[in-house]
């Protein structure tokens, strides 16, 4: 999915890239490329939000997971898994309900292209489906390792400090 998401990034970065050029030289660019961009840009999270959760690339501020001892941070881990994983099951749930009643009302978008309604909507319960997958993994992993802030989701390469617990400060301090 994170390859799909890619593609559809390139396609949209050329077609802006044709619709600016084409209206430069006065051919009058290409009339729906901002509601393409538009969904496109929804695409490309949907697509792509799934794999980086996966990968332990998706956004997080981890400052203070790392700075409270590792019992701690590793509850906190647990809190932000159970929080992510409701999250994503009321969107499914959210999701599907509108998916639907657009479907049952025929309900249609009426832009520069004319496209049923649902078709835009169907890809939200799919990837939050998919998230609250990945979540529910990433509970099983937390679970059988050891009781510390995972590993695998750190957002920096850099090392990481010693905690209160360890009876480490900060480094340079008192110089």
């Amino acid at each position: 999915m994170l390859t799909a998401a890619g593609v559809l990034l390139l396609a949209m970065t050329v077609m802006i890239g044709a619709d600016v050029f084409l209206r430069n030289i006065g051919a009058g660019g290409i009339p729906p490329s901002n509601e393409l961009s538009e969904d496109s840009l929804y695409l490309i999270t949907l697509l792509s939000a799934p794999g980086l959760l996966r990968q332990g690339r998706h956004i997080r501020v981890d400052i203070v997971v790392r700075a409270v001892p590792q019992r701690v941070g590793w509850v906190l881990e647990w809190v932000g898994d159970v929080v992510g994983l409701i999250c994503c099951l009321i969107f499914v749930w959210y999701g599907v309900g509108v998916m639907a009643a657009s479907f049952l009302d025929g309900s249609i978008t009426i832009k520069t292209l004319v496209l049923p309604e649902w078709w835009l909507l169907a890809p939200m319960p799919a990837a939050f489906t998919l998230l609250a997958l990945e979540f529910g993994f990433r509970m099983h992993r937390l679970a059988s390792a050891e009781r510390r802030p995972r590993d695998d989701a750190v957002s920096a390469d850099a090392p990481s400090l010693p905690s209160p617990a360890s009876g480490g400060g900060v480094a340079g301090a008192g110089r």
